[in-house]
């Protein structure tokens, strides 16, 4: 196996030996390349297996379809994406305020793309760090807001006891050292800061619809899975609590339209609107079954 490659001989995140494969994944977006997704018994996260470490991953987020750093609209998903994103930014602004209880105050967005995000809570009167760590996001981000993001690992020389809230939308996802935020987390916030992070949820309906062609294993990009379960078992591993959960409803429609196009070739808007909605009716009654879930933490001591 190549040295670039990391595989696991336990769990990423709880280091149980009790791991073993689940599903064989496609990379529909780069390289066309099958990933395995193994699942830990013991915290219940999954994480992708024989992953290109840190220094060999970047090719593989360069793609004009990965909207997230290139902010295309071209195609009816990506200007569907925009037309979404404009409404949820507004949800974010709010939810941010409500949850720190302040109208303005320090923020630090780990993973902030093209800068949108940054860019509403800066608006909004707020004192905003953002790190990205793809240079073409940060030039898209300079070029339509004016931001100046700094690169991830910015996140270990960054002031302790610094921020009010931090946020990672889709972000932890994709983060290598992931034990080692955590512990950058719990020293940047201050003693009642918020930690706010929003990631796929691999027990929502749409995921077991699509199996193998759920589009949010998006591998190897995503390098992990998360349960609901398997986010709070990480969080009290890491000194924090889970003292909410938010859903996501619009990302069972985005990521069933993603998954019928990996599944079919086609978009299938129709097939695509009916399991969105049949995944967010199931999560009516339990938000922990939403496509997508917001964790908001806090530390524990």
């Amino acid at each position: 196996m190549s040295a670039s490659l990391i595989y696991y001989q336990d769990c990423p995140f709880c280091h149980s030996q009790d791991i073993h494969p689940l599903l064989v994944a496609k990379d529909h977006t780069v390289s066309k390349e099958n990933f395995e997704i193994w699942h830990c018994g013991q915290c219940t996260n999954r994480f992708t297996q024989s992953i290109p470490d840190l220094h060999h991953i970047g090719p593989y987020y360069h793609a004009e379809a990965y909207v997230s750093h290139t902010d295309t609209n071209k195609g009816l998903i990506n200007q569907l994406y925009h037309w979404v994103r404009s409404y949820t930014l507004g949800n974010k602004r709010r939810l941010i305020k409500s949850i720190s209880g302040l109208q303005a105050g320090s923020l630090l967005d780990i993973g902030a793309g093209t800068g949108a995000f940054a860019h509403t809570m800066s608006v909004a009167g707020w004192n905003v760090t953002a790190l990205e760590p793809d240079a073409v996001a940060r030039e898209n981000a300079a070029n339509k807001y004016g931001l100046k993001l700094q690169a991830a690992d910015e996140i270990y020389t960054l002031p302790e006891n610094a921020f009010d809230v931090i946020t990672l939308w889709h972000v932890l996802e994709h983060v290598h050292d992931i034990h080692g935020y955590f512990e950058r987390f719990r020293k940047l916030l201050k003693p009642h800061g918020k930690l706010v992070i929003a990631v796929p949820n691999y027990t929502s309906k749409d995921a077991t619809v699509y199996g193998q062609h759920w589009a949010a294993w998006d591998v190897p990009r995503h390098l992990y899975h998360f349960s609901p379960a398997g986010m709070q078992h990480l969080a009290h591993l890491k000194g924090f609590n889970v003292t909410e959960m938010y859903p996501m409803w619009f990302d069972a429609f985005y990521v069933s339209m993603l998954s019928e196009q990996y599944k079919t070739g086609s978009s299938q808007l129709v097939s695509a609107f009916w399991n969105g909605l049949r995944s967010n009716i199931r999560a009516l009654g339990d938000k922990r079954k939403c496509s997508s879930v917001i964790y908001i933490m806090s530390r524990n001591s």
